[in-house]
């Protein structure tokens, strides 16, 4: 099983998306999360490091510059969304990935507090 690190730079990301206000509270993550073509278009416009800033997670021994680095999607590419931290903070919970898990209900607590 893959071992993944918390990619600071995405949860850096999620918390500023949280305090703009640039959130969606409802949406159902598996209609919204990126596909892959989505994620080739967003590439084809935008940099790595700013395709890493949607993840929360950094594949351990992946390289930098590849789809297989990034893991834990928590936006649609324009706004965070609830349910994507959601389904983040499940899939680590699920497969022991503590602190990815971790960082997932941190921004889900900021975001719970922030739309209060």
């Amino acid at each position: 099983m893959a071992k993944y690190l918390v990619n600071d730079v995405g949860v850096a990301r999620a918390r500023e998306l949280i305090a703009a206000r640039r959130y969606v509270l409802r949406s159902e993550w598996g209609r919204v999360q990126p596909s892959a073509e989505e994620e080739n278009a967003f590439l084809a416009r935008h940099s790595w490091e700013e395709y890493s800033a949607w993840h929360l997670g950094l594949t351990e021994g992946a390289t930098d510059g590849t789809k297989a680095r990034y893991a834990f999607v928590h936006g649609d590419f324009r706004r965070v969304h609830r349910m994507g931290l959601i389904a983040c903070h499940y899939r680590a919970a699920e497969w022991g990935h503590k602190e990815i898990e971790l960082a997932a209900h941190d921004l889900l607590q900021l975001l719970d507090a922030t739309r209060a």
